[in-house]
């Protein structure tokens, strides 16, 4: 076994040593998981109606009470939220899957539920998601006059179910996913990208609505994938090129919801369930929360207790790197929707030496075609990851993607419940 294979797994790269990061979660006491949901515990699809999730996880997730939480730009609630997969899965009538349903925060950090499915959006003001509630009607009606005014070489029913699958209408983060328009219309490219600024454009006219009704200060809007943050902590929308569908999720979202401010009402909690105080104060909710990485972190320095702070393990799926030159210079353009909150894990981890773990989920493998696959050669008769989802010359990523999952959400849930039934015994 290479010498690097005995180290500690969180100053690991890219391992495949998941055996090691079974017994870690089925032996520590003091234990955070903030996991992902879409292409780390359910495969990525098209049409975001046609996910499933099985049973067996969600019975695995239960053996964790207490140390495991959900942390998502979707949503629990809704047409297209989770809870609505859990129904199915467990062939359960809406609302009546009491108990299975998955604890943790959804829409970036803005709504949260109990395993019993009580929602709640923390913070969020009834004048926000009343004007949240009109926004997948504008979508929808932005698509049909897309289609009417380019040549698409639709039918009728084809691009009836594309803009059905494309408005989602999320409570708190409604959403224009244009994954399936990419799929039927991809070969056209220039009708693609038409249709990315056409989306693009029609956020900001929200933006400018939201600000002349005096919530000026309440949305953002999150692009997925991206390109990181520009010089003015916007997020960069990833133009399509080539086969490349770049950026498919406009999410018009609750400012402040953002992951990384997830994880530290997740470890609020986590702290209170455990000590009966919370660091943060009870009302803490991530509209409260600073928006810098260097001010989350000193904010967990200043206010949680070292001796309590947990083992944090970090599960996502969705982190991307790019190089691109800019004045005859490499400049890596970093982003993805998981790269943040899995940064501050790891961050939190080094700053309070409990070597906290990230864990990458490759989901190359499911219907879209946006997500860049572990590379993988045998040395030795052994598999070895030899790059990983980003750029190979980005060199100086902060990100350390300790533990991978070539095989994807399938290899990451039976390693999960294996730890679980360990735990569990």
């Amino acid at each position: 076994m290479p010498a690097a294979t005995h180290l500690p797994l969180h100053q690991q790269r890219y391992s495949l040593q998941h055996d090691r990061l079974i017994d870690r979660l089925a032996t520590t006491d003091n234990l955070l998981i903030i996991q992902d949901l879409d292409g780390v515990c359910m495969g990525l699809v098209n049409d975001p109606r046609d996910r499933h999730i099985t049973p067996a996880y969600v019975e695995a997730t239960k053996r964790f009470d207490g140390h495991f939480y959900v942390l998502t730009n979707g949503e629990h609630i809704g047409q297209r939220g989770v809870n609505g997969i859990i129904e199915r899965a467990y062939h359960a009538a809406p609302g009546a899957a009491q108990g299975h349903y998955l604890p943790g925060l959804a829409a970036g950090g803005v709504q949260w539920q109990t395993r019993q499915g009580d929602v709640s959006h923390p913070g969020v003001s009834k004048a926000e998601l009343a004007f949240l509630q009109a926004v997948p009607d504008r979508i929808r009606t932005t698509l049909h006059h897309f289609a009417q005014t380019h040549e698409l070489g639709l039918d009728d029913t084809t691009l009836a179910r594309c803009i059905q699958s494309s408005a989602l209408d999320n409570v708190a983060s409604p959403t224009a996913n244009l994954n399936t328009f990419h799929r039927a219309i991809g070969d056209n490219r220039a009708a693609y990208a038409a249709l990315q600024r056409t989306v693009a454009k029609l956020m900001d006219t929200l933006l400018t609505e939201a600000a002349q009704q005096g919530l000026g200060d309440s949305f953002f809007v999150h692009y997925a994938p991206n390109h990181g943050r520009g010089p003015d902590g916007k997020e960069v929308i990833w133009w399509s090129q080539g086969d490349e569908s770049g950026t498919t999720d406009f999410q018009f979202m609750v400012r402040g919801g953002i992951k990384e401010a997830g994880v530290l009402a997740l470890l609020n909690r986590y702290y209170a369930q455990r000590t009966g105080i919370y660091p943060l104060g009870a009302d803490f909710n991530v509209r409260q929360a600073p928006q810098s990485q260097a001010d989350l972190l000193a904010l967990v320095q200043d206010h949680f207790d070292p001796a309590l702070m947990p083992l944090m393990v970090g599960v996502g799926d969705t982190v991307t790197s790019t190089v691109v030159t800019v004045d005859g210079e490499p400049v890596a353009k970093r982003g993805g929707s998981d790269r943040n909150f899995l940064h501050l894990i790891q961050a939190i981890g080094q700053r309070f030496n409990t070597g906290n773990i990230v864990v990458y989920v490759d989901s190359s493998g499911g219907e879209l075609k946006n997500r860049q696959a572990l590379q993988l050669e045998h040395r030795d008769g052994e598999p070895t990851v030899i790059a990983g989802p980003g750029d190979p010359r980005d060199t100086a990523d902060p990100l350390t993607l300790n533990v991978v999952f070539p095989g994807g959400h399938g290899e990451y849930c039976a390693a999960f419940q294996q730890a679980a039934q360990r735990r569990g015994c």
